[in-house]
Order: structure tokens, then C-alpha cells, then sequence
């Protein structure tokens, strides 16, 4: 098999590796998976950037923000309360941040990005498996509750 073929093939074995992932997963894993993606997109952008690749690294970017803006829009404001909207504040200005590092061909902007959805995803982590399954649309209220819990 030639190189071209090869990786033709492992690139098909990941989408599908990647679309059963999906399909299995729980709300919960879901979100994981998500914050996953978005560190992945963020660190690719940053070899890229350092590469001086300038289209790979806009975009990577501009999908690292597409996950932001997924996780943003999954917040349910209502239900979250405080929490969901610190999430919200936090995921815009994540957004912003990633698009200033594009701009300003910054890679400490995109480390600061990194870190933050690092923090936010080892919280997540910590939430029981079973609070997390309510719904993508709640998971700020599960962590909410795990806060109230942890406080007690």
C-alpha cells in the first residue's frame, strides 16, 4: 500500500473511530469530548503558528471557536444560575481571546485559552458521571449541584 493510500485509510479509520465515540457517548462524555477537541484545535493552531502556516492556523482557530461557541450554547442560563453565567463570561471571552491570538499571530494567547479550558475540563472530570447525563442543556446546572454539595 502507498503512503497516499495509507493515510487515506487512517484518515477514514479515525472519522469512523471518532463518529461511533459520538454516538456512544453519554451528554456527559459529549462535553469532555468537546473540551478535548477545542485543547486539540488550540494546540495545532499554536504549532501551526509557530510554523508560520497562517492558513492552518486560522483554521484551527476559527474551529476551536466553533467548539467554544457549541459549549456556550449549551449552557442553559436559567437552570445554572451563577455558574452557567460565569461559564458564559468565561466562553466569550475565550472567543475573544482566540480571535485576538489569530489576529495578533499571539501563541501566549493561545497558551492563556488553553489553560483556562484546561481548568474548566479536569472541573468537569469531577463531576459524578450521573449528574452529568441529565442533558447537554443542563450540565451547568450538574456542576452547580456538585458545587452546592461540596460547600455543605
Amino acid at each position: 500500500m502507498n503512503m497516499a493510500k495509507m493515510h487515506k485509510a487512517v484518515q477514514q479509520y479515525n472519522r469512523v473511530g471518532v463518529s461511533s465515540s459520538v454516538e456512544a457517548a453519554s451528554p456527559h462524555r459529549l462535553i469532555e469530548m468537546l473540551m478535548s477537541g477545542a485543547l486539540e484545535k488550540i494546540a495545532f493552531a499554536k504549532g501551526f503558528m509557530e510554523r508560520g502556516n497562517i492558513s492552518e492556523k486560522g483554521g484551527n482557530i476559527s474551529w476551536a471557536i466553533s467548539i467554544v461557541d457549541g459549549l456556550r450554547a449549551s449552557l442553559d442560563l436559567k437552570t445554572g444560575g451563577e455558574i452557567a453565567q460565569n461559564l458564559d463570561d468565561l466562553y466569550d471571552y475565550m472567543t475573544r481571546r482566540l480571535a485576538r491570538a489569530n489576529v495578533e499571530n499571539n501563541p501566549d494567547i493561545l497558551d492563556e485559552v488553553a489553560s483556562l479550558m484546561g481548568s474548566v475540563k479536569n472541573a468537569w472530570e469531577q463531576v459524578p458521571e450521573e449528574l452529568g447525563e441529565h442533558s447537554m442543556k443542563q450540565y451547568t446546572a450538574a456542576i452547580a449541584a456538585n458545587s452546592q454539595q461540596k460547600s455543605l
